[in-house]
């Protein structure tokens, strides 16, 4: 049996498991097993490694993308992007890579206008790396919002005012705010700013329109959530786990 699986805490909101056993039945890849880790902290990786032999590759998810990379033998992760969601496992050895950024550049593009060249990025956590990463490639200037001022941030939410959010006409949240079951929480923000222009993201998928969501569209911002992009980084980490 060809097993894969999810390493991650908690995985309720998971979507991966779902989306593998589908795609198993309909091609009927009748050799193939995906199985969910919720493990309490990365050093339990090991375990899982030797309890199950025939791992071929794992998919990484919070809050784990980063802590990860001190396990990988060797990474395919661009110099740039320091977190890790995609381990090809082969011989006891596992190789790292970052399909997140893929997934995230192909679902925004197509919604950036001209005047989508400064961004607020919402939390700066291991999610964070791949936004960054693009925006950096499509020459989009940005800030880090976070609570407190540390590591990469370059704001708190106290400063985001009217200007700042007239400013910014891309806001991205990568942050869990909103994320099922606390469906009714939205990121700190100054949504009567929000104007037809803005480009409301977030990498949330369940639900589909978060609150946060849904405040940019009831301002007349378009709004996209985290779906395809995972749809597409699935996809990624099949065609890696099978080189």
């Amino acid at each position: 049996m060809r097993l894969f699986g999810l390493i991650g805490y908690p995985l309720s909101h998971s979507f991966s498991q779902k989306y593998f056993e589908k795609k198993f039945e309909k091609e009927n890849l009748t050799d193939c097993q995906f199985k969910n880790f919720p493990i309490v902290s990365i050093d339990e990786l090991p375990k899982i490694l030797t309890e199950n032999v025939d791992l071929l590759g794992l998919a990484v998810t919070i809050p784990y993308k980063q802590p990860v990379l001190k396990f990988l033998h060797v990474s395919n992760i661009p110099g740039e992007l320091n977190a890790c969601n995609c381990i090809k496992i082969r011989k006891g050895k596992l190789s790292g890579y970052n399909t997140d950024h893929i997934g995230f550049e192909k679902s925004i593009v197509p919604l950036l206008k001209n005047y989508h060249r400064r961004a607020l990025i919402l939390g700066n956590g291991g999610a964070t790396e791949a936004v960054i990463f693009i925006l950096k490639k499509l020459n989009i200037e940005f800030d880090i919002v976070s609570r407190t001022l540390h590591n990469n941030s370059t704001l708190v939410y106290e400063e985001i005012d009217e200007k700042v959010i007239s400013e910014n006409l891309l806001i991205i949240n990568t942050t869990p705010v909103g994320m099922y079951p606390d469906i009714n929480v939205s990121p700190n923000i100054l949504y009567s700013a929000v104007t037809n222009k803005h480009l409301l993201y977030d990498l949330v998928y369940n639900p589909s329109k978060t609150l946060f969501l849904k405040k940019g569209e009831e301002r007349g911002a378009t709004i996209k959530n985290g779906e395809e992009m995972l749809l597409i980084q699935a996809e990624e980490n099949w065609k890696i786990w099978n080189e």
